[in-house]
């Protein structure tokens, strides 16, 4: 079988234009054969593109070519060269460099219509493909990936310096920074329409490896990501460095406010008790809720768990431990926050090295759980009743230990 793809052009004076874009052969059908391939694919949308663009620059010139104040011809002095990256290909276009009409009284003498035109040099579609893809993954697979499916060459220094307009630009777009982004009075906020489901936003903050040129290995930085559940919506996310960001509350609240944020709509934010992730989710909303989330308890939790789990089964101590151990994660399950310091004074004392009733070799222990008597003393305001919630299934999603924020 012979198969032969052509574009036909209607030009605006009805001229009929026909150009062969591909010849296709084919032989026995198999299931490689069937339809078209990924590279007869490449090629008929690369070719396509090359005859389109052909015709559209030459009646966009012949029409700006036209003075629009006497509708005299405007002659050309010269040419000029113009390559626009597209999804397709790049396109080398041939820019015409047009005499200024004496009618006009302009600063300059002559101009360039594409020019003036094209002031980016990449076209929409793929800087938006390049601007996600390498959001998600790194340069060079987005590299890979865009010359995998698209006629077009990539390198990684185009992707990343069109990633980095982008985020330039998106960042342009946020407003200023602020502390307070409560908008009202109590009064105002009662007139507002009724709000759609709560929200719930998990903040969660964690150290990833720097890298500066081939060393991938230069030191640390803290990032802050977090998202937000909304009952039959799309989860959104952000995320930001926090040695870097200036915006980092706006940040949080375009998502909210993306999300159709009222001053009246209930909201349960969750972290880890961090200073800077409890200060940054402060001032949001009148209704905003700050809960302590109950995987950073349990990790706590399961770490000193393990720690006695290695301990040998002689040791008489060990059953003694792991029920302090139960009987807390109990108590603060049921929000019972006085009774759970008691059990963590209590283990505490036992593991007390310089008590005459110590534990054997019980060093690593003992300052774990002093290290979370403090955590959950300075964290007190923040634990909730997590068995209701659970029981009752308010924010059960973000309450689920099994997939944390970071």
């Amino acid at each position: 079988m012979k198969a032969k793809v052509q574009i036909v052009i209607e030009t605006e004076q009805h001229d009929i234009i026909t150009t062969d874009i591909i010849n296709i052969h084919r032989g026995d059908l198999s299931s490689a054969t069937l339809g078209l391939t990924l590279q007869e694919a490449k090629e008929l949308t690369s070719s396509t593109q090359q005859v389109m663009a052909i015709y559209q620059l030459k009646e966009f010139l012949n029409s700006n070519q036209i003075c629009p104040h006497c509708n005299k011809q405007r002659s050309i002095k010269d040419y000029g060269n113009i390559t626009y990256r597209t999804l397709f290909g790049k396109l080398k276009l041939k820019s015409p460099r047009l005499n200024q009409c004496i009618c006009t009284k302009e600063k300059t003498k002559t101009y360039s219509p594409l020019v003036y035109l094209l002031t980016e040099r990449t076209s929409p579609e793929l800087s938006y493909l390049e601007s996600k893809w390498a959001s998600l993954m790194s340069y060079g697979m987005t590299t890979d990936l865009l010359q995998e499916v698209f006629p077009l060459n990539a390198n990684i220094s185009s992707v990343f310096n069109n990633a980095r307009q982008t985020a330039n630009r998106l960042e342009a777009e946020i407003g200023d920074e602020e502390v307070f982004f409560i908008n009202g009075c109590q009064r105002e906020f009662d007139e507002l329409p009724k709000p759609e489901a709560p929200l719930t936003v998990g903040i969660d903050g964690g150290y990833v490896h720097a890298r500066e040129g081939k060393n991938c290995k230069a030191g640390w930085f803290e990032v802050i990501v977090g998202k937000s559940l909304q009952e039959n919506k799309e989860t959104k996310r952000f995320g930001f460095v926090t040695t870097y960001d200036k915006k980092s509350k706006r940040r949080l609240y375009e998502m909210l406010k993306g999300q159709g944020l009222q001053m009246n709509q209930r909201i349960t934010f969750l972290s880890d008790g961090g200073d800077n992730v409890r200060d940054l989710q402060l001032y949001m909303s009148p209704q905003a809720e700050h809960v302590l989330d109950w995987f950073h308890i349990t990790m706590r939790l399961t770490v000193m768990n393990q720690i006695v789990i290695g301990w040998a089964d002689s040791n008489n101590d060990k059953q003694d431990v792991k029920d302090h151990l139960e009987s807390i994660k109990w108590c603060l399950w049921h929000g019972n926050v006085f009774k759970a310091l008691k059990y963590v004074e209590n283990l505490t004392f036992k593991l007390d090295p310089d008590n005459e009733n110590k534990y054997d070799n019980k060093d690593k222990l003992y300052k774990l759980v002093n290290e979370f008597y403090d955590y959950i003393n300075s964290n007190s305001n923040f634990i909730v009743n997590y068995y209701d919630r659970h029981h009752y299934s308010i924010s059960r999603e973000a309450f689920n230990s099994s997939d944390p924020i970071f």
